[in-house]
């Protein structure tokens, strides 16, 4: 805990360790301050604290365009669910229809199904890794060999690699990078 605001100290084989040092810079800047709080197996709790300006108000403009919005299934598979319900909260409020899988097997058995009953999903993000499980690299290749027109998103926090450089080699369509 007395390093983790320490520029490049990471407990992850593949981290850099700038996020939290990143993260504790921006938020001083504003004025602010962050606290964590975190007990082995019980979890992690991040504070963030910003001072707000009652004086200042931010006026409402009315850009006259028409608010983004779509259509279809996605589904989105990880091993984390507040990985998975946070962009599935985002599409549906987009208008999109989401539904979630924990690992490749579950991914490509959601798929299939799915397809089988005529409401097929018109996307599929993935995590590029799920520990313990089958992630996106190895189900990509799998859900191709059984459709090879889905429409497959990789998505990771690992931005070294391979996958995340050269998707469409793997087989993805696109690419998120996460943080």
């Amino acid at each position: 805990m007395s390093k983790i605001f320490d520029p490049y100290f990471t407990t992850k084989q593949k981290g850099h360790g700038l996020g939290l040092p990143t993260c504790y810079s921006i938020i001083k800047k504003h004025g602010g301050d962050i606290k964590i709080y975190s007990e082995m197996g019980l979890g992690t709790t991040v504070d963030i604290f910003l001072p707000a300006n009652p004086e200042l108000t931010v006026a409402k403009k009315n850009s006259g365009k028409i608010p983004l919005s779509g259509q279809g299934k996605i589904l989105i598979m990880d091993d984390e669910v507040l990985v998975r319900e946070t962009p599935g909260k985002m599409l549906t409020r987009l208008g999109y229809q989401a539904i979630f899988a924990a690992d490749g097997f579950e991914a490509i058995e959601l798929y299939q199904k799915n397809k089988a009953s005529g409401q097929p999903c018109d996307a599929v993000i993935m995590d590029l890794t799920i520990a313990g499980g089958m992630g996106g690299k190895e189900a990509v290749r799998k859900r191709l060999e059984l459709d090879n027109q889905a429409k497959v998103i990789v998505s990771s926090g690992y931005s070294n690699d391979p996958v995340m450089a050269d998707f469409e080699q793997y087989g993805f369509c696109g690419v998120i990078q996460t943080l």
